[in-house]
């Protein structure tokens, strides 16, 4: 297996995140779902230069991004942004999509269930001709309830990879499985081959080892089913604004670089702009523990 983090945790450039993460032993990078910011030539130049290899992206369903919308509209400007992601990832090397196919923080549905249904097969469809054709795959990845309530389990997400195509695949995410699964592992297994990517953080969403979840078994669980390919890290720490925080250097006070919509996403997530300091220190965590495992 190989170790990848996404990018999205914290506002800085993406050289600085390559920099720091070629250093502590990753080889791969989930780049931010947002094609419009990069230049893939220079990003290209940068992985490169710091011995990273793109991994893939994954989707951010931010404000009118929502595959199963009511709009025939707003389903098609959605479904070409997903396609703009998916160019990003060819260009830049990758191999997956990880697709989250509702908006994010959108909990309350506009249509009957059977309506939405089609209309994500529908759109999740037209993104797979795209990546069968260049050698992609995408990964359905539930979430959890408070952020969606179209996909929550990886049941549902399997059962929408199997109405798409026999190539699309699952991602799933420990902290979202900690969240909605009865039993993680077990989740695991059905997954089985269809499983094409794995997001980590433990139970609080801090980097993994910080928490209770159990990373032997859960590493030897995607070794019984034969998944060999990339430990995605994905922590977005909670932050504490009380007296009892145990990282008092944690919150970024003026940050830069930070649009309103990154803000807000990182806001949804129960997070908010945190400091180079405390990153970097959630970074190396996760490298220590992950690291071992890889082969």
């Amino acid at each position: 297996m190989r170790l990848a983090i996404h990018n999205w945790m914290r506002a800085e450039t993406l050289e600085s995140t390559l920099k720091r993460i070629s250093a502590l032993g990753y080889t791969h990078l989930e780049i931010q779902g947002a094609p419009e910011m990069y230049d893939t030539q220079e990003v290209k130049e940068l992985l490169e230069k710091y011995g990273i290899q793109c991994w893939g992206s994954v989707t951010l369903m931010l404000e009118e991004r929502n595959l199963l919308a009511k709009d025939p509209d707003q389903r098609k400007r959605s479904v070409q942004y997903v396609l703009d992601l998916a160019q990003m990832v060819k260009d830049l090397g990758g191999k997956v999509i990880s697709l989250v196919p509702a908006t994010v923080g959108k909990i309350i549905p506009d249509a009957r269930p059977e309506e939405e249904w089609e209309w994500a097969v529908e759109g999740v469809k037209q993104v797979y001709e795209f990546t069968e054709a260049n050698g992609l795959r995408i990964g359905i990845e539930p979430i959890n309830r408070f952020e969606t309530y179209f996909i929550n389990r990886g049941d549902q997400a399997l059962a929408l990879a199997e109405a798409v195509g026999p190539n699309c695949g699952v991602c799933l995410d420990t902290f979202h499985m900690n969240i909605e699964e009865v039993d993680m592992f077990a989740t695991m297994k059905r997954m089985g081959s269809r499983l094409v990517n794995f997001h980590v953080a433990d139970n609080n969403r801090m980097a993994p080892g910080m928490g209770k979840l159990d990373w032997k078994r859960i590493m030897s669980t995607l070794a019984e089913i034969g998944y060999d390919e990339t430990l995605s890290v994905e922590f977005c720490p909670p932050i504490d604004r009380t007296p009892a925080n145990p990282y008092p250097n944690s919150i970024d006070e003026a940050p830069e670089g930070l649009s309103e919509e990154q803000l807000k996403f990182l806001q949804d997530h129960g997070s908010t702009a945190i400091t180079e300091e405390f990153y970097s220190m959630l970074t190396q965590r996760s490298a220590d523990l992950l690291k071992p495992y890889l082969s």
